[in-house]
C-alpha cells in the first residue's frame, strides 16, 4: 500500500511564498529572516487592542469605585459633582498614555514584542537583525499616527507594508525596523532519523543518489500535492514522471504511483544517509552528508532556543548561557557550510537552519534592558544635546510658526472682517463674550469651574501632545505636512490675537496664555524641528542613502519629541490649573513665565555639558557608527 506524504514543513515551495531579509551576522554567516505577513500583524494588533481596552475599562471601574467610596456620607453633592473631574482626568491621561506608550513600553521590556506579537510569534527587530532599541520603538510608534490613517483603518500602513519588499510600514522605514516571524517549527527537514534509516534494510543505499536535486524536488512536490489534483491531471503527470524516471523505478508489479513513492522513499533514505545527489560536484556533494550528520545537533539547539525565547537569557544559569552560546556557534558554522554546499539553491534544510540561527542571533544580540539610570541620562543629557545639535531645524520651525503669527495679526488688525474667514465661529463667539465680560469688569478669558480644572488640564495635554506628534510624523512628507501645520497654527494664533486686539481685550487672552506660553510654544517649535529634521533626510541625505539618513535622523528626532512631550505635560498642567484663574495676579503669572524661560534655557544650554567630550562624541555619532557597521 502506498504511503501518504504530507507537504513537508518549511518546504522550498512554501518558503518562496514568504518575504525574506538576508542579514550577515557578526560571525559572518548570512541568515534569512522571514518577514511577518500583514495577516499576522493585523491579528496581533487586534489582540493588543483588546488588551488596551481591558486596561482602560479596569482602571475606569476602579477609579469610579474609589470615587463613590471617598464621597462624604450625607453630602448633597453626588460623586459626579465631587470626584468625577479627577477620575476622568486621571482616566483621560491613562488612556492617552496607553494609546501612545503601550507599544513602546512592551517592545522595550519584551524586546520587540507586545502581548499580541508574542501570541502570534512575531517580533520587531532593527535592521541588521539586532533587537529593537527604545528610541527605534518610539519612532515607529509615534509615526503610527500616519500609518493608521484614514481613521483607525491602517490603510496607509497596510499599503506601505504590502509594497515594501521587507514588509515595512512608514514607521518601520523611519525607525529602521522590520517585523519577523519567530516561530521555530520543531520538525526537521525531510530526512529520516537514524532509527528509520537503519530499519530500511530493504532499500539499498547507492554511493550516489539516482536523482538530481531538481528531480528529487519535482517528485516530492508531486507526491505532496497529488491528492489535491483532479484525476485527469494526476494521471497525466504520473505518466510523464513514470516515463522520465523509468530507468530508476523499482521493478514492475505495483501501481505507477506506488512505484514513484518507493523511488522517492529510496532517494530520501539515501539522502538521509548523506549520499550525494546525482550530478552534484565539489562542495555540493557534502550537502546531504552535512544534514545527516547534524540533524541531532540542530534538534537539540531548537529545543534549547525554544526554552530561551520563553524564559529569556537573563533567566538562564551561567552554564546554560555558555551552553547556548556554544550550540549557537556550532549551528551558525553548519549554516555557513550548508550555504556553500547548496551553491545558492534553496532547500528545506537550509530554510530550517537559517530560521534556527536567526532566532539564536536575535536572542544573543538583544538590547540591554532599559534602566532608570539610562532614562535619567537620556532626559538630562541626550535630549538637551540634541536640541543644541538641531538648533537650525528648531529655529526654522519657529520661523514657520511665528512669521505667520506676525503677518496675520497685522492683516486682521487692519481688516477686522478678515478674522471671520480665518477663525471658527466658536472663537468669534468667545471673543464677543469676552468683550461683554470686559465691559462689566470681568477679565476672564474662559470660564472653567474649579472642580473641572483637572479635566481641562488633562484634555489640553492630550490635545497638544497629539498635535506635536502629528507635526513630527508629517516630516515623512518631505516636510510639506510639518510646514503646513506650523503655518496654519501660526495663522490661527495671529488671527485670534488680532481679533482680541480689535475688540480691545488683547490683555484678556494675553493674561490667559502668559503662564504656559513659554513651554507650549517652545514645545511646538522643537517638535516642528523634529519634523524638519526628518524631512532633511529625504531632501538632503548627503553621502548616505535616503533610507540610512531617514533612520539616523529619525532616531535623533525622537529626542526632540521627548523634549516637546515633557514641556507640554508641564504646560498643559499650568494651562488647566493656573492660567484660567483670575485670583492669581498678572505679576505672579509673569513670574511663572519667567521661571519657565530660565529653566528651559538652562536645560537646553547647560544640559549634559558636564559630561566629557568623549561621551558627547559617543552620543553624537553612535547611531551613524551602528548603522554603517551593519
Amino acid at each position: 500500500m502506498a504511503a501518504a506524504y504530507p507537504p513537508p514543513i518549511a518546504s522550498t515551495s512554501t518558503a518562496q511564498l514568504e518575504q525574506h531579509i538576508d542579514v550577515e551576522t557578526p560571525e559572518q554567516v548570512v541568515l534569512s529572516y522571514t518577514v511577518a505577513g500583514v495577516g499576522s500583524r493585523a491579528a496581533a494588533a487586534i489582540i493588543d487592542a483588546l488588551v488596551i481596552s481591558a486596561f482602560i475599562l479596569s482602571l475606569y471601574l476602579l477609579l469610579l469605585l474609589l470615587a463613590w467610596v471617598g464621597s462624604e456620607p450625607g453630602s448633597k453633592t453626588t460623586p459626579n459633582d465631587v470626584a468625577d473631574s479627577w477620575v476622568m482626568a486621571v482616566l483621560s491621561l491613562f488612556v492617552f498614555a496607553v494609546q501612545w506608550g503601550y507599544y513602546v513600553l512592551f517592545e522595550a521590556i519584551w524586546d520587540g514584542q507586545t502581548p499580541g506579537k508574542r501570541k502570534l510569534h512575531i517580533r520587531v527587530v532593527q535592521d541588521g537583525g539586532y533587537s529593537v532599541s527604545f528610541g527605534a520603538s518610539a519612532v515607529r510608534n509615534v509615526v503610527r499616527v500616519i500609518d493608521m490613517q484614514p481613521g483607525l483603518f491602517y490603510a496607509v500602513g497596510i499599503i506601505s507594508a504590502v509594497l515594501s519588499k521587507s514588509g515595512k510600514r512608514l514607521g518601520d522605514m523611519i525607525a529602521g525596523t522590520f517585523v519577523v516571524q519567530e516561530r521555530i517549527d520543531q520538525v526537521l527537514p525531510t530526512v529520516r532519523t537514524a532509527a528509520e534509516r537503519n530499519d530500511a534494510a530493504d532499500v539499498a543505499a547507492p554511493a550516489t543518489a539516482a536523482l538530481t536535486a531538481d528531480e528529487y524536488d519535482l517528485l516530492g512536490r508531486f507526491l505532496a500535492r497529488r491528492a489535491a489534483l483532479d484525476a485527469d491531471r494526476r494521471a497525466r503527470l504520473t505518466e510523464q514522471l513514470i516515463e522520465r524516471f523509468h530507468a530508476f523505478l523499482p521493478n514492475e508489479g505495483s501501481s505507477p504511483v506506488s512505484r514513484l513513492v518507493r523511488l522517492y522513499d529510496a532517494e530520501r533514505i539515501a539522502r538521509g544517509r548523506g549520499v550525494a545527489a546525482r550530478g552534484a560536484t565539489g562542495a555540493a556533494r557534502e550537502h546531504h552528508a552535512l544534514v545527516a550528520q547534524s540533524t541531532g545537533r540542530w534538534s537539540s539547539f531548537a529545543a534549547v532556543l525554544s526554552r530561551a525565547q520563553k524564559r529569556g537569557l537573563s533567566q538562564l544559569s551561567e552554564d546554560e548561557v555558555s551552553d547556548f552560546v556554544a550550540q549557537y556557534r556550532d549551528v551558525a558554522t553548519d549554516l555557513a557550510r550548508l550555504k556553500t554546499a547548496s551553491r545558492g539553491r534553496d532547500s528545506d534544510a537550509l530554510f530550517y537552519l537559517s530560521r534556527l540561527v536567526a532566532g539564536g542571533h536575535n536572542l544573543l544580540y538583544r538590547q540591554k534592558r532599559l534602566t532608570g539610570r539610562a532614562t535619567v541620562r537620556f532626559v538630562a543629557v541626550n535630549v538637551p544635546r540634541e536640541i543644541r545639535r538641531s538648533w537650525v531645524y528648531v529655529v526654522a520651525a519657529a520661523a514657520c510658526l511665528f512669521v505667520p503669527v506676525g503677518i496675520t495679526y497685522r492683516a486682521v488688525t487692519r481688516d477686522p472682517a478678515l478674522a471671520e474667514s480665518l477663525l471658527p465661529p466658536g472663537m468669534i463667539d468667545r471673543a464677543n463674550e469676552g468683550a461683554a465680560r470686559a465691559r462689566s469688569g470681568n477679565r476672564t478669558y474662559v470660564e472653567i469651574k474649579d472642580f473641572m480644572r483637572p479635566l481641562a488640564a488633562s484634555g489640553i495635554i492630550r490635545n497638544n501632545v497629539t498635535v506635536t506628534y502629528v507635526v513630527f510624523a508629517f516630516g515623512i512628507t518631505a516636510g510639506i505636512g510639518t510646514v503646513s501645520m506650523l503655518v496654519f497654527n501660526g495663522i490661527s494664533i495671529g488671527a485670534a490675537l488680532g481679533l482680541y486686539a480689535n475688540k480691545g481685550i488683547v490683555g484678556q487672552i494675553g493674561e490667559f496664555v502668559l503662564a504656559h506660553s513659554v513651554f507650549e510654544l517652545s514645545a511646538i517649535c522643537i517638535a516642528g524641528g523634529g519634523g524638519l529634521l526628518l524631512a532633511s533626510a529625504l531632501l538632503l541625505p548627503g553621502a548616505l542613502t535616503r533610507r540610512e539618513a531617514l533612520v539616523i535622523k529619525g532616531r535623533r528626532a525622537i529626542r526632540l519629541i521627548a523634549a516637546s512631550t515633557l514641556l507640554l505635560i508641564v504646560a498643559g498642567t499650568i494651562e488647566g490649573l493656573i492660567s484660567p484663574r483670575t485670583d492669581i495676579s498678572v505679576s505672579t503669572k509673569l513670574a511663572i513665565a519667567a521661571s519657565c524661560a530660565v529653566v528651559l534655557l538652562a536645560y537646553v544650554l547647560l544640559g549634559g555639558r558636564w559630561m566629557t567630550e568623549a561621551s558627547g562624541e559617543e552620543f553624537a555619532y553612535s547611531d551613524e557608527r551602528a548603522l554603517s557597521s551593519r
